[in-house]
């Protein structure tokens, strides 16, 4: 097919490259929670490394660009329950400041939510399922 349009991804090779981004994305989150639950906790590199890479597979499935590559909703609800499961264990234990654990837990759990949300394909691209009313507030 070649190139179609002017836009960054409307070409094969763009396709290709974005597939390659997505697909590295992935990897590493499905690598870091088949792994050793200590290399997820809060202060560990995929700790903080594994919800980044979720909101930008989110971002780019909002934008219409992920869908067909991103995880099963299942999956994405099983990584959920078990990196939230060592974040609740240790996450007292770095002492948070008033206020910041429940407001972390409430980015985190949104965070996989509307992951799973798009990899179910229940959101439209450009909204999240907050936007739709799919998710509270």
């Amino acid at each position: 097919m070649g190139t179609w349009g002017s836009g960054n991804f409307e070409s094969d090779t763009a396709l290709d490259h974005l597939s390659a981004v997505v697909d590295r994305l992935v990897t590493e989150v499905a690598e870091a929670m088949a792994g050793d639950p200590v290399v997820v906790e809060p202060d560990e590199y995929w700790g903080v490394a594994v919800p980044c890479n979720l909101e930008l597979l989110r971002v780019l499935a909002q934008a219409g660009y992920a869908h067909g590559n991103l995880p099963e909703a299942g999956v994405v609800e099983e990584w959920k329950r078990a990196f939230m499961d060592v974040w609740e264990r240790t996450i007292d234990g770095l002492e948070p400041t008033p206020g910041f654990k429940e407001d972390r837990r409430s980015v985190l759990n949104r965070t996989f939510d509307e992951l799973a949300e798009a990899a179910a394909g229940r959101t439209t691209p450009g909204r999240t399922a907050q936007d739709e009313g799919q998710l509270g507030a």
